[in-house]
């Protein structure tokens, strides 16, 4: 081995830190200096940033200007235009809509309802809501057209064209008016299903959002057919448009109100912004009517006018001591809770619209006249022959007959007219005197007037003054042609003799109830006397004859236990269609009790085609069935006394 060392390695030892060459040296160990801007030579390239300072000059020049943009903008909107905007934020934001008001009742006299209203919707829009830039689609109203349309029964193109109006900014359309509640359901979880579905697929558009509703309400007829005449009908706006429910509008109706209230996205969004009228419900009016007694009239005359094969007829009730109408039914009547398969010529009153002569029934004005002006008495002989000549004209009775020798009771009985002829013909010295005698008393009794009902439509007949009646109506007239009435005017002849000589105005209100709860009374009618008692009494005991003497004319309208006093009327009739005389108006009219009258009835029956005309044969028995019905309802006793049984004939 040997003692030799290897040799040490050299481990290199910690830098030493270059010492900048002292100032000014020189020599071998001097560095070289570095020439004026540039690197030392032999050192690394060094890289220089340039100066931020005009990028962020630049900056922020441009961040000022847009900041001033902002500020000349907001003073702007908020300073010089804030009115404008705060006016176009409001439109847009509110939305105003009226509250309809609850239509009142119409109800019986014991407040059986006739007339009703059930909950329904309006169902409206904003079309604004269905804008392209609101939706994001161009075809928004067509889609909510093609959902709306099978549910509201409504034509499509109809619904699409109020969506998109020509106003832009309308902001308010009725879709559908009165529909029921579950019409409005239906609509509503559609738009809440569209709702819902929107929020989770971006794709569907809830075009539904924009379809609202305003509670309203829909007039309902519990009873039907029942007293449709006299009701009338309430169309598709709310408004009456026929009978009482048009004659009483403005107080069935109410007052509407208004709600303004703050919308988004289709929803109310409750504010004190919002206001709201509340609407002021209709009055409740309550007719004269009695439903019970309307149905029996109703069913009655239907029923014969079926069986006769006639046009129409009417029948009315009516209390002969206070002139309240206690039914008044037409055949055939229609339905007014839908009017879509109604015969025109059904729809409106004919018991008070139709004008039409009523023949013998207007003897009995004849005979008022001749008795109140002392011309005659019940027992005055009359010699009827089977003609008569008078004018140019020869007149005659329903039935061929030898000479009658009859009293002036018994002219009525047996309803003749050359008998009534020569019993006018008493009331002046002169023919033209004695016309204008009975054109007077046929004034008082009504005759050529409108009834006082105020009912929309109702006639007031014809009557022309005397001095214009042609040589043919002075001798016509006093049995019933050449003058025209309403059934309402023939039946208040009646009730004023009835009721001791004294026309007591027809009523079919008897007040009405506002939305405090309290009952107003109707003004009471307006009386006037036409005959003296004496006159009336009399009357009464000569129209008993018609019923109750085996020679009068009314023998089928008696009643058992019960004293009736009745005529018959048998008219050739004027035909609307041709002005000309075709087919007959069949009538009977007459009160009972006859002693203490409580009930008219008066029936009329147009163009009988099938079986008998004759007055007494078809009118009879539906005024025997109304008045029987009648009396029992209203519980009214027979008097138990007896008939007076006036002479109807005496002995050349």
């Amino acid at each position: 081995m040997s003692d030799r060392q290897p040799p040490r390695r050299r481990v290199p030892g910690p830098a030493r830190p270059v010492r900048p060459a002292a100032r000014g040296r020189t020599g071998p160990g001097a560095r070289p200096a570095r020439g004026p801007g540039g690197p030392r030579p032999g050192a690394p390239k060094t890289i220089r940033l340039g100066s931020p300072r005009p990028r962020l000059r630049l900056v922020g020049v441009g961040l000022t200007l847009v900041m001033l943009a902002f500020v000349v903008r907001l003073v702007q909107v908020q300073a010089v235009d804030a009115s404008t905007y705060a006016g176009k934020a409001e439109r847009n934001r509110y939305v105003g809509q009226v509250l309809a008001a609850e239509r009142g009742e119409i109800t019986d006299r014991d407040g059986v309802a006739l007339a009703t209203s059930e909950d329904a919707y309006d169902i409206t829009a904003d079309p604004t809501m269905f804008a392209p830039d609101e939706l994001k689609i161009d075809d928004g109203p067509e889609q909510a057209a093609a959902l709306l349309a099978p549910i509201l029964g409504a034509d499509q193109e109809d619904l699409v064209r109020k969506l998109r109006p020509d106003n832009p900014s309308l902001r308010y359309v009725k879709l559908a008016g009165r529909q029921t509640p579950q019409v409005w359901r239906q609509i509503k979880d559609l738009r809440s299903a569209l709702a819902t579905k929107s929020e989770t697929d971006r794709s569907t558009v809830n075009v539904l959002a924009g379809v609202f509703s305003v509670p309203t309400s829909k007039r309902v007829y519990p009873n039907n057919e029942l007293a449709a005449g006299i009701l009338g009908w309430v169309n598709a706006e709310g408004k009456g448009s026929g009978g009482v429910e048009l004659q009483l509008e403005e107080r069935l109706a109410g007052e509407e109100g208004k709600i303004r209230y703050a919308q988004s996205g289709g929803r109310l969004v409750p504010t004190a912004g919002s206001t709201e009228t509340p609407a002021v419900p209709g009055d409740d009016i309550e007719l004269t009517i009695d439903r019970d007694i309307q149905w029996a009239a109703q069913n009655a005359i239907s029923k014969q006018v079926e069986e006769s094969a006639a046009d129409r007829g009417y029948v009315i009730v009516q209390d002969t001591r206070t002139g309240e109408v206690l039914a008044m039914a037409n055949a055939p009547g229609f339905d007014p809770n839908d009017l879509s398969d109604a015969d025109p010529r059904t729809l409106g009153n004919a018991a008070l619209q139709d004008a039409f002569e009523p023949g013998s029934t207007a003897k009995v004005l004849s005979m008022a006249a001749v008795l109140e002006e002392n011309a005659a008495t019940p027992g005055t002989h009359v010699v009827v022959p089977n003609r008569l000549h008078r004018g140019d004209r020869l007149f005659k009775d329903d039935i061929d007959h030898p000479t009658w020798y009859l009293t002036l009771n018994g002219v009525l009985a047996k309803s003749s007219n050359i008998g009534t002829i020569l019993a006018t013909g008493q009331l002046g010295k002169t023919q033209s005197r004695a016309n204008k005698v009975l054109y007077d008393y046929l004034r008082r009794f009504g005759l050529g007037s409108h009834t006082g009902l105020g009912f929309p439509g109702e006639t007031k007949g014809i009557l022309a003054p005397p001095d214009q009646w042609s040589t043919s109506q002075q001798y016509t007239i006093p049995f019933g042609q050449g003058v025209s009435v309403n059934a309402m005017q023939a039946a208040s002849i009646y009730s004023t003799i009835a009721n001791g000589g004294v026309r007591v105005e027809p009523t079919l209100v008897r007040g009405s109830k506002g939305p405090d709860g309290r009952f107003t009374p109707a003004p009471k009618p307006e009386r006037t006397r036409v005959v003296s008692e004496k006159t009336a009494k009399t009357l009464a005991q000569m129209l008993e004859s018609v019923v109750d003497d085996e020679e009068g004319t009314g023998t089928k309208a008696r009643i058992p236990g019960y004293r009736v006093a009745g005529k018959t009327g048998t008219a050739n009739r004027v035909d609307p269609a041709t002005g000309k005389y075709h087919g007959y108006t069949s009538s009977f009219a007459g009160f009972a009790p006859a002693d203490k009258p409580r009930i008219t009835v008066y029936c009329v029956i147009q163009n009988a085609t099938q079986g008998s005309y004759f007055g007494g044969q078809i009118c009879g028995p539906v005024f025997k069935q109304v008045m029987e019905f009648s009396l029992k309802t209203l519980q009214v006793p027979p008097t138990g006394a007896a008939p007076a049984a006036l002479p109807v004939t005496f002995e050349p």
